[in-house]
């Protein structure tokens, strides 16, 4: 029912003149499933409060509440009220566009300044539609599509995991679409594989500051509330409040990514994500002390960019190369002991400029560069860059790097794309970092006095 529901509004989204791309279908169709998650988990926490005993007051008020504008309905005696049918005399056409802009998005942009600390859902809801604006112009598209959404539950946990597997698939059909939209992607079985190996833990703290559709952020909390295979139901209270409020936080330029990442989250099940609109290489390395560090990093930061000057100044060693100043970030916000698992391109292991021979150095000297991944090209779908995962600890310097060479008997693609198979052999050989056909272990010391490249 979702996935037909999924296509449908896609359908006459194409057809509005406000809505140009994939990219739009996607933001478009997000916040008005956003109020609909809203109003579906309002429902729950009311039906828990009456259980107990208490009271429980509302987020949205009255007026602005999804029953009241997008969805009233007709009581229908003999029908279960979910099956009730919208009012005929509902919103549409210029006046449910009146309504939409000119007093609910202004109503729920409130939010962000009334609430009582960022790490909850009214602030988030205050943040999500100060970022985002309608695009849909024609009021009977709206109308479709609100009426589509309405029909969605998110009440059982699988119909919030089916849910949240189409909004990925969403997420990953926007590399098609232009603009940049697959650099929100990062593939599936590539993160599951990269969280397996630095497994982090209930207590540690996870930040990606290139967040983007907040992949690794998901992968990562369902790795964690599963207890890497335990039973959901052993968390204790408190594990589920730390899970939810005091582990994942993530930082992203981009608005529609930031929307996107927050979106995902919610989703799968983090109802009021850490996550920061901001450019998280305006911020000067000096500035970073003991308390804005994190346990574990995990992060696909964009390469190939060229940051300016001004950007350049907040980090010690100089570069114009995007990825090159994240991971000097990602070392610098590292606890001492901290783990990270951290995309970018193969060339860093080699390029022969001062800049990459010093982050280099840094990293080695600072960090235990235990393990190196090095995927074959294809690994990303479109991108003709090759890439490597470094998994580090902060804290101890590197004595010897284990390689795994990634060699598949197949081309990587769109219609053959990575699965965690591939990567099964050296999640196991990790563990033990065992020499292979595909694997082998290389001594740092003759490096660093050679400077050149790591890989050879």
């Amino acid at each position: 029912m979702f996935e037909q529901s999924f296509k449908n509004i896609d359908d006459i989204l194409h057809k509005d003149a406000g809505c140009g791309s994939e990219l739009d279908y996607v933001e478009q169709t997000s916040w008005v499933l956003f109020l609909k998650y809203l109003d579906d988990l309002e429902k729950d926490k009311e039906t828990a409060a009456l259980l107990s005993g208490a009271a429980y007051t509302k987020i949205i008020e009255p007026k602005y509440q999804w029953t009241t504008w997008a969805a009233p309905k007709l009581a229908q005696s003999g029908v279960e009220e979910s099956k009730w049918k919208i009012d005929h005399n509902a919103l549409t056409g210029d006046d449910l566009l009146d309504f939409v802009n000119n007093e609910l998005f202004p109503y729920l942009k409130k939010f962000k300044e009334n609430a009582t600390s960022a790490d909850t859902i009214e602030y988030k809801i205050g943040e999500i539609f100060s970022e985002l604006k309608n695009r849909i112009q024609s009021g009977y598209n709206l109308r479709e599509v609100v009426s589509l959404i309405d029909q969605l539950r998110f009440r059982t946990h699988a119909e919030q995991l089916e849910m949240s597997h189409l909004y990925e698939g969403k997420i990953k059909n926007m590399g098609n679409a232009g603009r940049n939209g697959g650099e929100y992607y990062t593939p599936r079985p590539l993160i599951k594989t990269i969280v397996k190996v630095v497994a982090p833990k209930i207590g540690e703290t996870v930040y990606d500051g290139a967040v983007g559709s907040a992949g690794f952020l998901v992968e990562a909390f369902d790795y964690m509330r599963n207890g890497s295979g335990d039973s959901r139901s052993r968390l204790s209270t408190k594990d589920v409040e730390t899970l939810q409020k005091k582990t994942f936080y993530g930082k992203e330029k981009k608005s529609l990514a930031y929307i996107i990442g927050i979106m995902n989250m919610i989703l799968h099940g983090v109802e009021a994500p850490n996550i920061i609109h901001t450019n998280t290489l305006a911020e000067n390395l000096s500035d970073i002390q003991e308390k804005d560090r994190y346990n574990v990093v995990l992060a696909n930061p964009p390469f190939g960019g060229k940051e300016r000057a001004e950007v350049q100044q907040n980090f010690p060693i100089k570069t114009g190369e995007t990825a090159s100043l994240f991971l000097q970030h990602f070392i610098k916000i590292l606890k001492a002991g901290g783990k990270a698992g951290v995309v970018i391109k193969n060339t860093f292991l080699s390029n022969t400029d001062n800049a990459s021979i010093a982050l280099r150095k840094e990293l080695l000297t600072n960090c235990n560069l235990h393990t190196v991944l090095d995927l074959p090209g294809g690994t990303f779908t479109g991108a003709g860059v090759k890439t490597v995962v470094l998994f580090f600890e902060k804290g101890t310097p590197t004595k010897k790097v284990w390689f795994y060479q990634l060699n598949l008997d197949r081309n990587l693609g769109k219609t053959n794309p990575l699965n965690e198979r591939d990567l099964a052999e050296f999640v196991e050989l990790q563990k033990t970092k065992a020499e292979s056909e595909n694997s082998w272990s290389i001594d740092i010391k003759a490096l660093l006095s050679d400077k050149k490249s790591i890989n050879n």
